[in-house]
């Protein structure tokens, strides 16, 4: 008689790997913002579209960083040579993904997944597969979860801290009671503290019923009067910014992810904008910017600014804010008929004076700037100072490095003051 017998299945490997921290390890490929020598020829979007291929890539590669897998085996895989180990990558690669998707955090064109399947080398990638012709879109959760990811990071490196609403030494009459109660005012919320309204009643008509309530009997609680800021992140991306050896646009992005998941997990008041200026200005999405890239560009800084101003002035907010990320000098303005003057040679006074003008301008608005220079040349320094000195700012001059502990910190521990 046939004996059968059943064993419980343990799965592979790569069942138990916490998709949270592949993304964790993924995060640098996922916000990549430089491109290879040469690769601006006929660039003219901001965006730059990522394929699965790209990211079996970035995926060996980071499980053969902890050791998971051997270098060697990925670069069999990656030249297409057929061994057990490369097979087994197609299992691995397929089930990483699924999950990838179904969990939410990334998002394939309508049936590119099925193509994926009916390929024979769908999984393995190489020339020819149909991975390297499929691109795909990262979710709202996972820019949500780089954002939380970085700001954990930042703020372990800061040790503890306090994150909360901006306190001010102003008091308003809230809901939520905290110092001593005051005489009501037109105007105030009426949140009573009824038992210090009766004894002053009491104290005027004595202990008697009906007891009348005169106007001068109502107190009100106080509470700590928190402020709301609307801030605009204002994000160089030329050329310069991924030149000499040194990425400093990736970091500054992690930057604004996480300082937007700070604003929408603490500071629920608040407002964030992103403003990217190169050639022109344009605002995008949160959403969008971990697909944004930097391209063969100026910097017009002044057209930053005014875009900035523009959506500033649309908001009813007690403090509003510039943060501009920068490493580069202006060297384009927009002229009256839309066409961009553009000189990269040195600092050009006609650009710097009327970048000064919109600097200008945005103080004569009640902005405040804070700039962050990811640089130190002798001329850019005494351009930072200039652009402080007349908005009356902050200057930062910091690395790729140490941005995100200078700017979360300046922003946690700023006091706001009311503005009547």
């Amino acid at each position: 008689m046939r004996v059968t017998r059943y064993s419980q299945y343990t799965g592979q490997w790569w069942d138990n790997l916490s998709l949270e921290d592949l993304l964790g390890e993924l995060g640098d490929y996922l916000l990549q913002s430089g491109f290879e020598p040469g690769s601006f020829e006929d660039y003219d979007e901001l965006e730059s579209d990522q394929t699965l291929q790209q990211l079996y890539q970035a995926i060996l590669a980071a499980l053969a960083d902890q050791g998971r897998i051997r270098s060697e085996d990925v670069q069999d895989w990656m030249q297409g040579k057929e061994t057990a180990a490369t097979q087994e990558f197609r299992q691995l690669l397929k089930s990483l993904v699924e999950r990838m998707i179904q969990e939410g955090y990334i998002a394939l064109p309508a049936d590119d997944f099925g193509k994926l399947e009916r390929d024979p080398h769908g999984f393995m990638g190489g020339a020819g597969s149909e991975s390297s012709q499929v691109s795909f879109e990262m979710t709202n959760r996972t820019i949500d979860f780089l954002g939380y990811r970085t700001l954990r990071d930042l703020l372990g490196s800061l040790g503890k801290s306090s994150v909360g609403r901006h306190d001010t030494h102003e008091l308003s009459t809230g809901v939520e009671a905290s110092d001593a109660p005051k005489p009501y005012e037109f105007g105030d919320a009426l949140n009573l503290d009824i038992p210090g309204t009766l004894l002053h009643a009491i104290r005027r008509e004595g202990l008697k019923s009906p007891l009348l309530l005169d106007y001068d009997d109502l107190l009100v609680h106080q509470s700590e009067y928190q402020s709301s800021c609307a801030t605009v992140l204002m994000l160089d991306c030329s050329h310069s910014m991924i030149l000499y050896g040194e990425d400093r646009f990736t970091p500054a992005k992690r930057v604004a992810l996480a300082l937007a998941h700070l604003i929408g997990t603490q500071y629920p008041g608040d407002s964030l904008n992103i403003v990217l200026f190169h050639d022109g200005a344009e605002e995008v999405p949160v959403s969008r910017l971990a697909r944004v890239a930097v391209g063969p560009y100026h910097t017009n800084t002044r057209e930053g600014l005014r875009l900035a101003r523009r959506i500033l002035n649309s908001q009813r907010k007690d403090m509003r804010q510039i943060i501009m990320i920068t490493d580069g000098k202006p060297s384009a303005i927009t002229l009256p008929d839309g066409r961009i003057y553009k000189n990269p040679m040195g600092l050009d006074p006609w650009i710097l004076k009327e970048t000064f003008k919109e600097v200008a301008d945005c103080r004569r608005a009640g902005i405040l700037i804070n700039t962050f220079m990811l640089a130190r040349d002798y001329d850019l320094v005494g351009f930072v100072q200039k652009v402080t000195e007349i908005c009356r700012g902050k200057a930062y001059f910091t690395t790729p490095m140490t941005l995100g502990r200078y700017l979360l910190m300046d922003y946690m521990t700023k006091k706001m003051r009311t503005i009547h």
